[in-house]
């Protein structure tokens, strides 16, 4: 059989390396003669699973001792609604809206506060299509805020907030960093609040990760669902109700994996270079493939661009295609291309691409 290169924004390409070794423990995980699809999640089996699946992700983030590991359900989009449910607390909360993602996450806050008033975008980039960071004078935040909330890295329109560019507002900073978690190394102790879906640098759709900083937990009203209340979950140790149990196991797979590249330095480095060369053919292309993100905050995880000709787009897809590059259109509120460059595509499947992209603009350009 042979495996496609997969540009996906999600769910996205999984180590293959991982997906042979959870082939190998489908039937039978490590002599327990079933499945993890198959264990309780209250059994000694499942437990150890968890347990080394949150040691390993401390490690490679290095996550600081007065911050809770939960793993959740219901994607980056109930977030979206628990983040605020969890910790508004009758005051307001800042949202810095970046492109979809951080646009929807503001609007459905907006929708399940008590005083939508509450809820206040305090920049927006979206006079520019998305396609750069605000500066510092279009910014208004409000120094007694719950909270500050930004997507770091957009999916769709491909902007992403540098590390350097995070400063201390002085209020929880709260992060949806659902597509470029893992890329680099992070540091957590400038977050209130992280949180991912997992399909894109995790592992399957169905998991989503949650980092809160102590301090942020049993600020919810008793009036939401117990399994909506981060301090309850933490209290469970995720274990409320079932989680997600095989995308937990594979998680903790994709952990161990990125563990073996040199840890999120190892990776980084990867992704720097991957991020390179693609970018490296859109501005060599004298035109026929343009990124319009700004050259400052350009994603390394997700690279949108168009053709010059959109008549070509089809075309540019099919054969695309037939060269076993797949999931390379846009999203469709955008159009163009887009590749998801995550940490399981390798630098030699972005090299395959680009002698493509190359290929294929010689041709037609």
């Amino acid at each position: 059989m042979s495996r496609l290169w997969n540009f996906s924004a999600g769910p996205a390409a999984l180590p293959e390396e991982v997906l042979r070794q959870a082939q190998e423990e489908m039937l039978d995980w490590h002599g327990a003669g079933r499945s993890v699809m198959e264990m309780s999640h209250r059994g000694k089996e499942f437990t150890g699973i968890i347990e080394q699946a949150e040691a390993d992700l401390r490690e490679l983030m290095a996550i600081p001792a007065g911050y809770e590991v939960l793993f959740l359900q219901g994607g980056a989009t109930l977030q979206f609604a628990q983040i605020p449910m969890n910790l508004l607390a009758g005051r307001s909360a800042d949202y810095i809206v970046t492109g979809s993602w951080s646009k929807k996450a503001f609007n459905e806050a907006r929708r399940v506060a008590a005083s939508p008033g509450n809820v206040r975008c305090a920049a927006t980039t979206e006079a520019s299509n998305f396609t750069r960071l605000p500066v510092a004078d279009e910014i208004r935040l409000d120094p007694f805020a719950a909270y500050l909330h930004l997507c770091t890295n957009e999916t769709i329109h491909g902007v992403e907030i540098s590390a350097e560019r995070i400063a201390d507002t002085g209020v929880p900073l709260v992060a949806d960093m659902s597509s470029h978690i893992l890329s680099r190394p992070v540091s957590v102790e400038k977050f209130g609040l992280i949180y991912a879906g997992a399909q894109k640098n995790i592992g399957p759709s169905g998991l989503t990760l949650v980092i809160i900083h102590r301090d942020l937990l049993g600020m919810a009203p008793l009036t939401i669902p117990s399994v909506m209340d981060y301090a309850v979950m933490a209290e469970h140790g995720s274990l409320l109700n079932t989680p997600p149990t095989y995308g937990i196991y594979i998680a903790g797979l994709v952990f161990q994996w990125l563990k073996r590249q040199g840890g999120l330095e190892g990776i980084a480095a990867v992704n720097a270079e991957k991020g390179r060369i693609l970018y490296g053919c859109i501005d060599a292309s004298g035109g026929f493939y343009a990124n319009p993100v700004d050259r400052d905050c350009r994603s390394l995880m997700n690279v949108p661009f168009t053709l010059a000709d959109p008549q070509l787009d089809a075309a540019f897809l099919a054969e695309a295609k037939a060269a076993g590059l797949v999931s390379l259109k846009g999203h469709k509120s955008v159009g163009g291309m887009r590749a998801s460059i995550y940490n399981a595509v390798s630098l030699q499947g972005v090299q395959v691409l680009v002698d493509f992209m190359d290929d294929f603009a010689k041709r037609n350009g």
